[in-house]
C-alpha cells in the first residue's frame, strides 16, 4: 500500500474527523469561556472582594534606567528583568474558574446521559400468534 493511500485511509477515518471537529469547537469554546471569565466573572469577583488587580504585582530583578516609569508595561518595554508574579496569579485564578465551569458542564452532560440510559425501552408488543399459543397452553392446563 502506498504512503498516499495509507494517509488517505487515515485521514478519512471517523476518529480523525471527529478529532478535528473537536479541536475547532474547543478553540471556539475557549474564546467563549475566556470572555465569560474575563468579562463577567472576574468583574463580579472584583466587586465582591474589592478591586482585585493582580496584573501589576511584580518584583524588579534588575536596575531601572532613569526616566522609565515604574509600571510593569514600561519596565518590560525598557527590557528590565521583572518577575511578574501577578500575571501568574491572574492566569491561575482564570484556570481554576475555567476548570470549574467545564467540570459543571461535564457534570450536567453526564446527568443527561444517565437519565437517557435509565429510561427502560418500551416493551415490544407480543405477536398475535404467541398470544394465541399462550391462551391455548393456559386453557389446556385447566382441568
Amino acid at each position: 500500500m502506498s504512503i498516499l493511500s495509507e494517509f488517505k485511509e487515515f485521514a478519512v477515518k471517523g476518529n480523525v474527523i471527529d478529532l478535528a471537529v473537536g479541536v475547532i469547537i474547543g478553540a471556539a469554546f475557549g474564546k467563549i469561556v475566556d470572555s465569560l471569565v474575563g468579562d463577567i466573572i472576574m468583574p463580579l469577583v472584583g466587586v465582591v472582594f474589592g478591586k482585585l488587580d493582580f496584573s501589576n504585582l511584580y518584583v524588579v530583578l534588575g536596575t531601572v534606567p532613569p526616566g522609565v516609569a515604574n509600571t510593569l508595561a514600561d519596565l518590560k518595554k525598557a527590557g528590565v528583568p521583572v518577575l511578574a508574579y501577578g500575571s501568574f496569579i491572574t492566569v491561575a485564578v482564570n484556570f481554576v474558574i475555567l476548570a470549574f465551569i467545564i467540570f459543571m458542564m461535564v457534570k450536567q452532560i453526564n446527568k443527561l446521559r444517565k437519565t437517557e440510559e435509565a429510561a427502560p425501552p418500551a416493551p415490544a408488543a407480543t405477536p398475535e400468534d404467541i398470544t394465541l399459543l399462550r391462551e391455548i397452553r393456559d386453557s389446556l392446563k385447566r382441568p
